[in-house]
């Protein structure tokens, strides 16, 4: 039997270290979304730091990344900044992929 808990021991480890590479890619990923659309905007520095935190804070309002799409999306709109929804997506999922690489190639701590 102790093999057994070992064995579910591991499962769960895996689970949660998963769970974390996987939040801390979406909220990479966030940060790169933010940056690219605050350029988009015109934003200064300071001002693309405080939407990195507003595209993360928007992205715990609801499960998946449609949360994170309608906000960058509405505030693109704002600033009268044409962007298809669909270049939005296409941003999020190449940043998303540039974001596992730098975890994954991240030295171990």
């Amino acid at each position: 039997m102790a093999g057994l808990d070992d064995r579910e021991k591991g499962f769960e480890k895996k689970f949660a270290h998963d769970a974390d590479l996987k939040f801390k890619a979406e909220s990479r990923r966030n940060k790169m979304l933010a940056e690219w659309a605050g350029g988009l905007m015109g934003m200064s520095a300071a001002e693309v730091e405080d939407y990195i935190k507003a595209v993360r804070k928007a992205d715990l309002a609801e499960k998946g990344d449609a949360d994170v799409i309608r906000k960058v999306m509405k505030d693109l709109g704002d600033k009268n900044v044409k962007v298809a929804e669909a270049e939005v997506v296409k941003k999020m999922h190449e940043f998303l992929a540039a974001a596992v690489q730098q975890i994954e190639g991240a030295p171990k701590s």
